[in-house]
């Protein structure tokens, strides 16, 4: 991300590391970077990755964006859009979908493939449900998972799946071409 200053958290992240580095040459240190300017962060790109608590852990390098090119775009909105792996996440554990999905992600990269529909099931209208269970808490936490796996950064998109994938209860999860 060109551009981009660190935020207070990263700046200080990345101090601790750099102090743990011994040079090859001490000779030839480097300087200390300068203090970042007093502006404030630059919003996420996505919105599934607002919500995202913010840990000691340093943001992904690439964040997902909200539109694709327009062969990607119109593929998505006419539901032309093939996955090339499907997951059901629908009905399990929070810690057993956590775990599938980390699972999914790991083969889609080592096969190459770019589409993978992750099936939630719907988002949770309300808090109170009629019969006491708690509904949408797979979808409820799947930004957080995304924004937070090993492959975070090799995510170019999140999108809502069109209603013949599952619509409001799937997630298309368009990941980046290999270099």
């Amino acid at each position: 991300m060109a551009g981009r200053r660190l935020t207070p958290e990263e700046q200080a992240l990345w101090q601790a590391v750099a102090g743990t580095i011994r040079p090859i040459r001490p000779g030839l240190r480097q300087p200390p970077m300068p203090e970042p300017a007093s502006q404030p962060a630059v919003p996420d790109a996505k919105t599934w990755l607002t919500n995202a608590p913010h840990h000691s852990v340093p943001a992904p390098r690439r964040a997902p964006v909200d539109t694709l090119d327009a062969s990607w775009e119109r593929r998505i909105r006419g539901g032309a859009l093939v996955p090339d792996l499907s997951i059901d996440l629908h009905g399990h554990s929070l810690s057993a979908a956590h775990m599938r999905l980390n699972e999914a992600i790991a083969t889609a990269v080592a096969r190459g493939a770019r589409v993978l529909l992750v099936v939630t099931g719907k988002p949770r209208k309300s808090e109170d449900q009629a019969d006491g269970k708690r509904r949408g808490a797979i979808r409820a936490e799947i930004g957080h998972w995304l924004g937070r796996g090993a492959h975070a950064d090799r995510i170019a998109s999140v999108r809502v799946a069109h209603p013949r994938h599952g619509g409001d209860g799937a997630l298309y999860i368009i990941l980046r071409a290999r270099k």
